[in-house]
């Protein structure tokens, strides 16, 4: 079976990926082990899609597609320190509409995959493993376990943390544990969250919860891996009330609407986002602390990018070639470096004990609340990866 591309991965940045290039030449395999399948209730994994990642998703005919009854913007969010530091990002007072839409991953992870599905350039190997790479300087040969085996001139991790496609292409990484979990549930809220997002960064870990439309929210506690495991633990309603107290009771008492679940925290750096005939994307490529919200964001802006390169290549060009791979990872590289040092160094000032560093945490909240430039320009970051 003869490609141009390959992308080993049909998670959300994957299969943005493949439908980018559907006006394309190129001609497309897309391997995952199962396709994504809608949740009898709320997806516990829920993503804030930034307004620039919005407007790809519309370019990409996916927006318009989705049940909005299941988005919800935010207009604002307040973030606070463990002291008296306290810091408010306005999307009205940064001249937006909206900071973020907060929506399940399944929502749009099933419709990029509806597109796929329609798609002529689109092969999909579904149910499907990789078993092997070879990449010599000409062509990809990737086998699967099935037998069947894929030439292509270019191949494109989209596979997660643990990137088998990185791995075998001795791509070199660094990962950071935190030795912390990212404990998540839905909540039914007693109060309104008015499209307000709300932050925490607390001795107990970091604490966020996220609006979702019909009066719930979303949460993600960042804990240390002992105090996590205590949350899991607690039965539903001790644990919906230790949430509760936690942030104050900001939104009333809540009810628990979906089971937990939790996942280990760490940063990972990659050497390069590229290799001979390699490219790496989403979380393949740089994984950081939940704490931005920016996870997937990175992704979709990855797959943006790389889908520009290619689908710009002449009829005569190789998808494959260092120099577009090269590309790719220099327009990239800046806002992953940016977001994960930014992340990683937080988390390690919020984390320490220290009193001095508990006092410069709090006042740079306070400082920053007081500066609408600097507040402004941060809004602008987070929504368009450019200042």
């Amino acid at each position: 079976m003869n490609f141009d591309l390959i992308v080993v991965g049909g998670g959300l940045a994957g299969a943005a990926l493949a439908v980018a290039l559907r006006t394309s030449r190129l001609r497309i395999a897309v391997i995952d082990q199962a396709p994504p399948v809608r949740p009898s209730g709320w997806d516990r994994r829920i993503y804030a899609y930034s307004p620039a990642n919005v407007r790809f998703l519309e370019r990409l005919g996916v927006w318009e597609h989705l049940d909005h009854s299941r988005l919800c913007p935010v207009h604002e969010m307040k973030v606070f320190g463990d002291r008296t530091g306290a810091l408010r990002f306005s999307a009205y007072d940064s001249g937006l509409s909206e900071l973020a839409w907060i929506g399940e991953a399944n929502l749009v992870h099933r419709e990029l995959w509806e597109s796929l599905k329609r798609q002529h350039n689109v092969t999909l190997l579904c149910p499907a493993t990789p078993a092997s790479l070879d990449l010599s300087e000409d062509e990809v040969r990737l086998d699967l376990e099935d037998g069947r085996v894929l030439h292509s001139r270019l191949v494109v991790g989209a596979d997660g943390r643990d990137s088998w496609v990185r791995r075998l292409a001795g791509i070199a990484t660094k990962v950071t544990p935190y030795e912390e979990k990212g404990v998540v549930a839905n909540f039914q809220c007693e109060k309104p969250h008015e499209g307000t997002a709300f932050q925490w960064f607390r001795d107990d870990g970091i604490l966020a919860w996220l609006p979702l439309p019909g009066g719930m929210m979303s949460m993600v506690w960042s804990a240390p891996d002992a105090f996590a495991d205590e949350l899991l633990q607690l039965e539903e309603a001790e644990f919906s009330e230790r949430v509760a107290a936690a942030g104050a009771y900001a939104l009333g008492s809540l009810s628990l609407a979906t089971e937990r679940a939790a996942f280990p925290l760490k940063l990972l750096r990659v050497g390069t986002m590229v290799g001979p005939r390699v490219a790496l994307l989403g979380d393949a490529a740089h994984a950081i602390h939940p704490l931005s919200g920016h996870g997937i964001n990175l992704g979709f802006q990855d797959a943006m990018v790389l889908a520009d390169k290619l689908g710009a290549l002449a009829a005569w060009q190789d998808p494959g070639e260092f120099s577009v791979l090269r590309a790719y990872a220099r327009a990239r590289t800046e806002e992953a470096f940016v977001l994960q040092y930014a992340t990683h160094a937080l988390n390690r000032l919020f984390g320490s004990q220290l009193p001095v560093a508990s006092t410069v945490r709090n006042l740079g909240l306070n400082l920053t609340d007081r500066l609408p430039v600097v507040t402004n320009a941060l809004v602008r970051y987070a929504v368009n990866g450019r200042f």
